[in-house]
Order: structure tokens, then sequence, then C-alpha cells
């Protein structure tokens, strides 16, 4: 999943006020079956099977309709996207298309020959997840025994066959303190990257909302994972985080420094929330959403065209105006490059528009 451009210091245009967008990440879950218990999945994904979900041809047009809009990122997620037979003809037949294939597994069924699958589909990069830096706490996070044990010895096969991975953390009270270490076994195992999500109580998340940190820790775990920037061989991102972009403005100017965008690819930074504008979320039946966090049916693949939902849906429309927030990311002039956790905003109000709920910031001015 891993792009190497020239960086560039200048941001791209970030008002999309017309029907358009640049689109630039899909994840698609491609089964919503899965081998793990997860607490916080966004999907509730367990052992299917789960009817209706796109078959091989729906799948393979799909991926056809995708590259009329552009070359995007896809990410081929779940549940667990192993699980599904077909997961390499999809993959291939994306990348004949141009289309920047991607995987998400948890890794526990990566053998030896399911990794040399992946690097003859041309999946560029992996992410695993790790929810702990050690088998009790990412095991207790999973819900399955041997989950951290086998998330290993699936990124050293991984490895092996020359597929390159990043590390996901879903960030929690629960493993709060145990970020800096989870960091650390990243840099040791080889990632490329350390993506970090905040919690949006969604799915199984809704049961552990009491899990969810605080404002106050929000804004002092960004501020971390700024500080790391020059200290690990990673590209670093944060998801589901959308201050982190304010933070990265703030500190740098703060600092006198020009801080260096890269644009493209997985690890893209652009702006906070990516909903609509230039990522959204495909389900396992053909849904379209804004993002896999923000459950809003924006039109369904297997009525119409992928394009057409991307270009038409009044969802998306409404999210690239940024003037259509409301509350204080409505005043906040940070709007375009923050612009709020949409989930987190629907998940707390039921208005997909309203102010992120854990932001402490408060725009000046107000």
């Amino acid at each position: 999943m891993n792009e190497h451009p020239h960086p560039s210091s200048k941001m791209p245009s970030l008002e999309h006020k017309g029907k358009q967008s640049n689109l630039r990440l899909i994840a698609w879950e491609v089964t919503r079956n899965c081998n793990l218990s997860c607490i916080h999945c966004r999907a509730a994904a367990t052992k299917g099977p789960y009817p209706d979900e796109l078959d091989t041809d729906a799948g393979l047009a799909l991926l056809d309709q995708i590259s009329e809009v552009g070359k995007p990122v896809v990410i081929l997620t779940g549940g667990e996207p192993i699980l599904r037979p077909d997961i390499f003809e999809l993959a291939r037949h994306g990348t004949r298309k141009g289309l920047r294939m991607v995987m998400a597994p948890n890794g526990t069924l990566i053998t030896e020959a399911i990794a040399g699958e992946m690097a003859e589909a041309g999946i560029q990069r992996i992410s695993i997840s790790l929810d702990g830096a050690t088998k009790e706490t990412h095991d207790q996070f999973r819900q399955v025994d041997g989950a951290f044990d086998g998330a290993i010895r699936g990124i050293e096969r991984a490895k092996q066959a020359g597929v390159e991975f990043q590390v996901n953390t879903t960030i929690t009270q629960q493993n709060l303190e145990e970020l800096p270490k989870i960091q650390e076994l990243a840099v040791k195992l080889g990632a490329v990257a350390h993506h970090i999500f905040l919690l949006v109580p969604t799915g199984r998340g809704k049961y552990i909302v009491d899990q969810e940190i605080s404002a106050q820790q929000y804004e002092q775990t960004l501020n971390w994972f700024y500080d790391q920037r020059d200290k690990v061989p990673l590209q670093l991102k944060a998801t589901c985080a959308p201050h982190y972009y304010r933070i990265l403005r703030e500190r740098a100017h703060e600092e006198g420094k020009t801080v260096t965008f890269k644009t493209h690819g997985l690890d893209a930074v652009t702006r906070g929330c990516l909903g609509g504008t230039s990522f959204c979320f495909i389900s396992n039946t053909g849904i379209v959403q804004p993002c896999g966090f923000l459950d809003l049916n924006c039109g369904s693949v297997k009525e119409t065209s992928f394009g057409v939902v991307w270009n038409e849906s009044e969802v998306f429309k409404t999210l690239r105006n940024y003037n259509n927030l409301k509350g204080k990311c409505g005043r906040c002039e940070y709007r375009k490059v923050c612009g709020g956790c949409r989930a987190r905003a629907y998940e707390a109000t039921g208005d997909y528009l309203a102010e992120e709920p854990l932001c402490l910031y408060q725009p000046r001015g107000t």
C-alpha cells in the first residue's frame, strides 16, 4: 500500500464544493466473515456465512467501475478478507486495472502460500493490527487466545514474501499507556508505517464506549504522536483523529518548521476527516458510505454504478462543502484541514454535520 511520490510543501486544494471530488482511498469490506471477535469491531463481525455479499462477478464489475472514476488505493478489508475464496482473483483484477491494491488481514491466517499469493496478486501492503505490545493485552482486545502470536507469524511470512506491512492500533483506555511500547514493537518488526485509530463507538465498539479516551487524553496522545515524527523510522498517520491535522500545523508553526505533506497513497497526510471527500467505504453487500463508522446509506452498487454514487450522492456533496459543518466545527479556522470526526458526531448527536464531541479546541474569536 505504499507509494513514494515526491512530497510537496504545498497543500492541495481542500475545498470541494462541486459534485465530484478527488478519490484517493476506498475501503471495501469484501466479507463480514471473521475468525476473531474483537471488542471494538465496527462490523460486529463473526463467523458467517453472511447473505447477499457481492459475488465474484459483482466484485470484478465494482473494481472496473472504481477504475473509471480514478486510481485510488483500494483496501480489501473485512471481517477477515482472507476468508473470501476469490480474494486473490479480485486483487489481481484490481492490479490489472491500475488500482493500488492493499489488504487488511488480522495476520492469523497468513501461511507461506497465502503470503506468496499476496505478492503474486500485486498486494502492495498489508495492515495488521496490534492493539497491545504483548499477547496478554492484544489477545484480551481481540478476544481470541493466540491472536497476537498469529499476527506476528503472519507479519514474518509477509516479510519473507516481500510484502511490506504497517501496524494499525486502535486506542482505548485499555491500551493507551502501552502505545509507546506498541510503536517500539512496530519498529522492531520492520513495519513501514504506524497508523493509530481513535475509537469510534460503533458496532461492538458501542459496548466499550466507556473505554473511549477523554478529550484531554485525545489531545495529549496526538501531541505525543507528533513528537515521534523525527524519532522513529516509520510513516506516522492518525485516522479517525482529525484533530491531528490541526496539531501538525500548530506545532510546526510554533517550532518555525515547514511541514511537508505526503499527498498520495495510504500514508497521505491531507486533512482530518476524509469521509465522502476523498475516501469512502463499500460494505459487503454493496452499500456505499462516507466511512465504515458513519452508517449512512449513500447508494448501492447493486442498483447503480459506483461512479454515480460517488459523484451524485447528496450526503457526499454535503460533506464536500465544509461550510455546512455546524457548531464550533463550522466556525473553526481549521475546518478545511480537520473537519472533526463526522462519525463520532453522528453517534453522539444523530447529526453527521454536528461539532466533534471530543475536541477541546476553541476556534479563535469564539
